[in-house]
């Protein structure tokens, strides 16, 4: 950890993440009420085997187990421990983590996705045993990144073993996560192990494929308005995109991947001050809303509201202002909306099945998640 501390303040990082602007105590104190209901709920979710809603998907597992964790780890002990089990249970000879789908699906069992979050769901638990689980995952992972030239080198996708080239800005951006913030268990490797780790300059590579951004992006298909400019798409080429007067497709700016790009940067070790960094604080700024994912609605609102907490805890406060020049405050305008949405049960819910987040198990998980972030 202290490598990635030290990475952090030579690109600018850190002064921004020490002067983030805490939450008032009283909203502070609402918020870790609302994570105590939420957890509460999840808990009382767990199956026998202890895993959340579907057993093809440790993933969900994984994130339900790292929201009790974030919330407190003494009182859902028991339960924590029953998901981590399950999750052991999950991992393959090579350190992936994944199960078979009990239904066919494209990207099969989703191994890239599934080890990404569970390495670091492990990882939160900070047990000694699972330090070599650990290791094997990013040892897997990091043969996962695709290396081959063209727009999607650098980045990740659901699966390796699709049998076409293919990487999305969400795999990739979880994947990246995942080596960064599991990146002190290198330090334990015995002596002449080999160290695993992401080829970061390529990394850099694939988000400049998916930023709608000039001389950065120079594909055909970037878009080059106002409206655009900065924001990040879901995948080269392809994903959320638009076709203008003059019959072209062009990559379409949305929230949630603009606070994944930007959280991407920032685990690549771009500096704070580049203007890629800049280009999409500036783009989060002058589309700041948090009633609805920006360009896509509903959809996947509660993916949004995690990444989004994310992000601007990681790159700070400022200098994020809102068109009028005023500063904003995201971590209590945050706070107040996730406690205004939580259900009388304790749970969060997304009237919008789109990404399953339909599925209360998934979103509340994000959301406890979301506010863990909110108060650290």
């Amino acid at each position: 950890m202290y490598k990635w501390i030290m990475a952090l303040l030579t690109t600018g990082w850190l002064l921004q993440i020490s002067s983030a602007a805490p939450l008032p105590p009283d909203v502070k104190a609402e918020v870790q009420a609302s994570m105590t209901r939420g957890a509460d709920w999840l808990a009382a979710q767990q199956q026998p085997d202890g895993y959340w809603a579907i057993p093809d998907s440790p993933a969900l597992t994984g994130l339900s187990m790292w929201a009790l964790q974030e919330t407190d780890p003494a009182a859902y002990a028991a339960a924590i421990n029953r998901a981590m089990v399950f999750i052991l249970t999950s991992v393959h000879e090579d350190g992936s983590i994944w199960r078979s789908p009990s239904i066919q699906r494209k990207g099969g069992g989703l191994a890239n996705y599934n080890t990404a979050i569970c390495m670091t769901a492990l990882h939160a638990l900070n047990r000694q045993e699972l330090v070599a689980v650990i290791q094997n995952a990013r040892t897997y992972l990091s043969k996962m990144q695709y290396t081959d030239g063209g727009t999607y080198r650098g980045g990740m996708g659901y699966d390796a073993d699709q049998g076409r080239p293919y990487t999305d800005l969400s795999n990739s951006y979880m994947a990246y996560e995942a080596m960064r913030l599991t990146q002190d268990v290198e330090d334990l490797r015995a002596a002449g192990e080999t160290k695993a780790d992401l080829d970061w300059t390529a990394a850099q590579d694939f988000l400049a494929q998916v930023q709608n951004l000039p001389d950065v992006n120079t594909n055909s298909y970037a878009s080059d308005t106002e409206e655009d400019r900065g924001g990040f798409a879901y995948t080269p080429g392809a994903g959320a995109s638009t076709t203008n007067e003059a019959g072209e497709t062009k990559l379409r700016s949305y929230g949630s991947m603009t606070y994944a790009g930007l959280l991407a940067l920032i685990y690549a070790q771009v500096d704070a001050k580049d203007i890629r960094v800049k280009s999409a604080r500036d783009w989060a700024a002058q589309h700041w809303t948090l009633d609805e994912n920006p360009g896509l609605g509903s959809e996947g609102l509660y993916y949004f509201f995690n990444v989004l907490a994310k992000s601007l805890k990681a790159s700070g406060d400022e200098p994020l202002l809102s068109p009028d020049g005023t500063p904003i405050a995201w971590r209590e305008d945050l706070a107040r909306k996730l406690i205004a949405l939580q259900q009388p049960d304790g749970t969060w819910v997304n009237d919008n099945n789109r990404w399953w987040e339909g599925d209360p198990n998934l979103v509340t998980a994000y959301t406890i998640l979301a506010l863990s972030n909110l108060i650290q």
